[in-house]
């Protein structure tokens, strides 16, 4: 019999939170204009390569995801797009800390980030994407690609003023595309190939 790759998750109470940082502003106000500086950085450097991670932790036996709340309506899991030619476990670990680490050097994180789960694909610019590359695509505009980063036992988190810090369980993730999008609501079934080990203080 194959075993499953374990992972430990961790209660959620096991994360303090040391208040917040400054706001992390988006840079478009629209999904048009998000789409319009897509473009033009592309003409610049070639498509756009981003990384996010996928934050594991428990509540009432049951695994939870961490996202980011934007306003009232929009989440995303924590991550971002790569500077060119930047390794993608640096840049995630980059990317976390911008938007996760306190602002005490003693209480950094220490991400470990672990098996890519999933890849996306833009192939045009538009906001579809898709988990494998049209074979007609020869020069895509944007590659996605989300890691399981395991955490320890205990962070210290902060989170930007004009966001909020949610976890959010699988099952209401599952095939929730209408709320969270094709790429987080397939995240279940991207980790349902892991043993949850529901690590208990």
């Amino acid at each position: 019999m194959v075993t499953s790759p374990a992972v430990n998750v961790y209660p959620l109470a096991n994360w303090l939170m040391f208040g917040t940082k400054e706001p992390k502003m988006e840079k478009d106000t629209s999904v048009a204009d998000r789409l319009a500086r897509m473009k033009v950085n592309y003409m610049k450097e070639g498509m756009r390569t981003s990384v996010e991670a996928i934050l594991l932790v428990q509540e009432h036996n049951h695994p939870h995801i961490l996202l980011l709340q934007i306003g009232n309506t929009f989440c995303k899991l924590p991550g971002g797009r790569l500077k060119p030619g930047e390794n993608e476990v640096e840049g995630l670990k980059r990317k976390l800390s911008s938007k996760l680490a306190a602002n005490m050097p003693s209480h950094q994180p220490n991400w470990q980030v672990g098996e890519c789960v999933a890849t996306w694909w833009r192939p045009n610019f538009e906001t579809m994407m898709y988990p494998y590359c049209p074979p007609h695509i020869t020069k895509p505009k944007e590659c996605k690609k989300l890691f399981l980063v395991h955490l320890s036992e205990r962070e210290y988190f902060a989170v930007p003023k004009n966001l909020k810090l949610l976890a959010v369980p699988l099952f209401e993730l599952y095939d929730n595309v209408q709320t969270y999008g094709p790429v987080i609501s397939t995240i279940p079934q991207q980790l349902s190939r892991f043993h949850f080990n529901m690590v208990h203080p």
